[in-house]
């Protein structure tokens, strides 16, 4: 299905131009997966097609388990071609959530180009943090980490991944990596590039470090708590630039709450898994072989870099709040300044006329008076 792109003129771009690649960036995308696809269907191709599409890396003990238990998976080289495909799977559904549901609503409300590109980065970003909390809130459900939070630490290394599970880290290394070639393809302004790429090369690195040094569990916890304030913060940020203001004001306010106590959780649920959980069977060599990083220096750089990423992130929460208070405090001041100046003013004025001899001052309210008993008049 073609996806049709509005544009402001009717001249058709250059082919091979940039006009041309970022108009139609979707339906490039879409053919080139739609390769793979194809390829299962040919007996000669489906092997090297079904490493692109299907999961691999299959653990599961196929004759000595039971039928019913879940097949597992471990991750491995192959997943390379993996998040390749689900890469190109990502830009082709930022673009139809962009044509079918963020343009309309920016046609409606009828936005300035500066809230036209946050509003756009709000909606891509809420869509998919509430898709991640939801889908890892069910993994987390069915593993049982929420009554037994030592689970989290428990058999380490973590190596064999349920379906769900190892397919949600697929997705998230792959969508953020989709983010780097948005920048081109939507345009994005050079104010605005530095901070998308700073929090997608966070989010790149940290879900990747946790899924090659099997700290997935852990990460998947953080990651479910962390997404579902975002998705506060940016459904919030909609409603704001929907002059929703009753509501946009109480989701800001809620976010400003949850937003510390994630910070504070964020940090403990660290603290319980690296230095105390994980300490119980570290091991003094890391084992590539057996995929065991329990060592003294890795689970200490690791606590230390989730710990610093959350004093980074409630840096700048601190930060934004002060610059905002400082705002407020400056129009304020603009304000009381306005209204003295008015009233030296009149003042002024006032003083001018108690100085003149009495006739003069008559005269002179009269005069001050005729246009607005004109004025009367003529609504009258």
């Amino acid at each position: 299905m073609p996806i049709k792109r509005r544009t402001g003129s009717n001249k058709n771009p250059p082919i091979f131009s940039h006009e041309f690649f970022i108009q139609n960036h979707a339906d490039i995308v879409s053919c080139v997966a739609m390769v793979f696809v194809l390829g299962l269907l040919f007996q000669a191709t489906s092997p090297l097609a079904s490493l692109f599409v299907a999961m691999s890396h299959n653990v599961t003990d196929v004759f000595g388990g039971d039928e019913n238990t879940p097949a597992l998976y471990t991750y491995g080289l192959k997943d390379f071609a993996l998040i390749f495909f689900y890469f190109l799977i990502c830009i082709v559904m930022h673009a139809v959530i962009q044509e079918y549901f963020l343009d309309k609503l920016n046609r409606k409300l009828h936005l300035s180009k500066i809230k036209h590109s946050k509003f756009n980065e709000s909606g891509q970003l809420l869509i998919f943090y509430l898709l991640s909390v939801v889908w890892g809130g069910e993994i987390i459900r069915r593993e049982g980490f929420i009554f037994s939070i030592s689970k989290l630490w428990l058999d380490y290394p973590h190596l064999e991944m349920t379906y769900l599970f190892k397919f949600y880290f697929i997705i998230q290394i792959s969508y953020w990596c989709h983010n780097f070639p948005e920048l081109y393809f939507q345009k994005v302004k050079k104010e605005e590039i530095v901070s998308r790429i700073t929090y997608s090369t966070l989010y790149l690195v940290f879900f990747t470090a946790a899924y090659i040094l099997n700290f997935t569990r852990i990460a998947l916890c953080l990651s479910v708590m962390h997404f579902f304030v975002e998705a506060l913060f940016h459904a919030s940020r909609l409603f704001y630039f929907a002059d929703k203001t009753p509501i946009s004001d109480y989701g800001f306010k809620l976010w400003n709450i949850l937003f510390v106590l994630v910070r504070l959780g964020s940090i403990t649920l660290s603290v319980l898994t690296f230095w105390y959980g994980l300490a119980l069977h570290q091991t003094a060599i890391p084992s590539f072989k057996d995929g065991n990083f329990n060592t003294n220096i890795i689970r200490i750089n690791s606590l230390l870099a989730v710990c610093l990423l959350q004093a980074w992130m409630m840096w700048n929460f601190i930060t934004f709040h002060l610059k905002r208070m400082r705002e407020k405090a400056a129009e304020v001041q603009q304000q009381q300044k306005k209204k003295v100046k008015g009233h030296k003013k009149a003042k002024k004025a006032e003083d001018d006329v108690n100085e003149l001899p009495e006739v003069d001052q008559n005269t002179k309210k009269l005069i001050t008076q005729r246009p607005a008993a004109k004025a009367n008049k003529a609504k009258h």
